[in-house]
């Protein structure tokens, strides 16, 4: 089973900053960020094939898609792959959020 982050607001407790991550914060933040490309539904193909409605911004890593979905107010991401750990923290710093895992 792999391992999977929540960036957050909810362990925040300032009262210049919202509790959760706007879905339109997130599309500012994301489409300024070339190695960032939006998609409304993300696909995972394998032996079979299925589809995902939802916000998902898809990072580029070398020839890896890797989807951080928002969801609720907050980012998921994956932790399979080792190169999306700094990726994720610079993301939560440049939002002014934490990380955790769930």
């Amino acid at each position: 089973m792999s391992q999977r982050y929540r960036i957050t607001r909810a362990f925040q407790e300032s009262a210049h900053l919202a509790q959760t991550i706007s879905l339109e914060e997130c599309k500012q933040y994301f489409m300024s960020k070339p190695e960032f490309t939006y998609t409304p539904v993300f696909t995972v193909t394998g032996s079979t094939s299925m589809s995902i409605e939802g916000e998902f911004f898809m990072w580029s890593c070398g020839d890896t898609k890797i989807p951080f979905r928002h969801y609720q107010g907050d980012i998921y991401v994956s932790g399979t792959n080792e190169a999306v750990i700094p990726k994720m923290i610079e993301v939560a710093s440049e939002l002014k959020a934490d990380v955790s895992e769930g």
